[in-house]
């Protein structure tokens, strides 16, 4: 990394702990799947916290819960569309919720537990489901808005332990922190581990938060990290790691699954993934609270950077912005470089038949076979809606992005084989605008 960029790095990270007086701020940077900056600042001179200091990561873990239920999913245990009361008997009210629903926030579950707080009182007071969710949990219609809840999150981890047959923690260590190696993610403080605290509002001075083991709740909150374990996770989140979840499945999680709140039109949910807006940047990640700790974690797929910030104090700097700031700042300064061009070893001729000008009425189309076998359609006059399209086992095409998202293109041949159109939902493209050979709706004689 360039000495500028280090320089302006710390410089973010110096003045975060500053103005928001807090005892310790550490940040992290991520590039291509490693972490490639750390820097840390204590109100302890010469003390400063290292990549293995433990911080408390409060809602990260709610990332971590949302894998080990997609793993599920991708095993044909359960589906996103499940009301979890399948799975799980004791979901009482919230019986007949999806899981998806769970995962994306959009249940219409209360934001909270019933009194007392749950973050500051023993997760003895809450030993069941019932007492997670109270008498009357549903505070929206389900589906109907982006409602974030934590006991929809203390349900998934108790899904996971119904369908492992093990405390979800376990699961989690065995299925997900030991195969990426991230030996210091942890349910409870391991040393060396940061003290949490409460800076007084309106005085420099400070005193211990009581770290409670949450119990029930401890899906929504529990887990403590480190800034070189959850450089792995960010890096996990960007990218898959096959002996967790796959690529795929990953990019579905990053995915807005609920709308933005009206306060927030920057911000969204994929399933078990935060997403906010930076610029032109679409980040992808989490941020935490519990008291005594603050933690943030951002992706940026597109530019293979990753950024963390951890800080021991219940509130006072604003660690989402520091973390997208940090991103932003390698991203911009010292942007990845693209790949280099290398043709295609070998292409079916039948493709290279579909390569070219298409017409959507009278409006033209470009289609571009990629090297990796993938199509781009995209609207020549900068008019009109294009998408990137996978091949599929039966020869049809599925779009990946945009308008055409999951929609299928198909390529319909005459009798002797020679190709007519382009059938994209319905929608038909042409080699001529109303090719008059073609069945093109609302086509007129004489065109041509």
């Amino acid at each position: 990394m360039l000495p500028g960029t280090r320089r302006a790095l710390l410089h973010r990270i110096a003045v975060g702990q500053t103005e928001g007086r807090a005892p310790s701020l550490v940040g992290a940077v991520v590039r291509d799947g490693r972490l490639v900056w750390f820097g840390s600042r204590s109100m302890i001179e010469g003390h400063a916290p290292d990549t293995d200091t433990q911080y408390r990561i409060g809602s990260i873990t709610k990332t971590f819960v949302a894998v080990l239920v997609m793993r599920l999913r991708d095993e044909g245990r359960l589906e996103l569309t499940d009301p979890v009361g399948r799975h799980l008997p004791d979901a009482g009210p919230a019986a007949g919720l999806t899981v998806g629903q769970l995962l994306a926030h959009t249940s219409g579950l209360a934001a909270e537990t019933p009194g007392p707080w749950w973050e500051r009182t023993p997760g003895e007071l809450r030993p069941e489901l019932a007492d997670v969710l109270g008498d009357a949990p549903a505070k929206h219609p389900a589906g109907s808005r982006h409602h974030y809840s934590n006991p929809g999150y203390a349900l998934l981890g108790a899904l996971v332990e119904r369908l492992r047959g093990m405390p979800w923690g376990e699961a989690l260590r065995a299925e997900v922190l030991e195969p990426l190696g991230m030996t210091r993610t942890t349910l409870l403080p391991q040393q060396p581990a940061a003290g949490g605290f409460a800076v007084h509002p309106w005085a420099d001075v400070m005193v211990p938060e009581a770290v409670q083991e949450t119990g029930r709740m401890a899906p929504a909150g529990q887990l403590w990290s480190t800034a070189a374990d959850l450089a792995r996770w960010a890096a996990f989140l960007a990218a898959g790691d096959d002996r967790v979840l796959g690529t795929e499945t990953v990019a579905a999680m990053r995915a807005p699954a609920a709308p933005a709140d009206a306060t927030d039109p920057d911000g969204g949910y994929g399933l078990g993934v935060q997403l906010t807006r930076r610029g032109d940047r679409m980040l992808a990640g989490h941020t935490g609270s519990m008291p005594g700790f603050l933690a943030a974690l951002w992706v940026s797929v597109p530019d293979g950077v990753g950024a963390l910030v951890l800080a021991n104090c219940t509130s006072g700097p604003r660690v989402g912005a520091i973390a997208a700031d940090l991103l932003t700042i390698t991203a911009d300064a010292e942007p990845a470089l693209p790949a280099p061009w290398r043709p295609a070893g070998a292409l079916d001729p039948a493709l290279l038949d579909l390569a070219g000008p298409w017409y959507w009425g009278t409006n033209a189309f470009g289609l571009r076979v990629r090297a990796s076998g993938e199509l781009d359609l995209a609207p020549l006059s900068g008019n009109g809606r294009g998408s990137r399209f996978h091949v599929e086992p039966d020869g049809t095409w599925t779009g990946l992005e945009g308008y055409y998202a999951g929609e299928t293109l198909r390529v319909v041949r005459r009798p002797d084989g020679s190709v007519s159109h382009l059938d994209l939902g319905s929608f038909v493209f042409t080699r001529q605008p109303y090719d008059p050979q073609a069945p093109v709706p609302g086509g007129f004689p004489g065109w041509h």
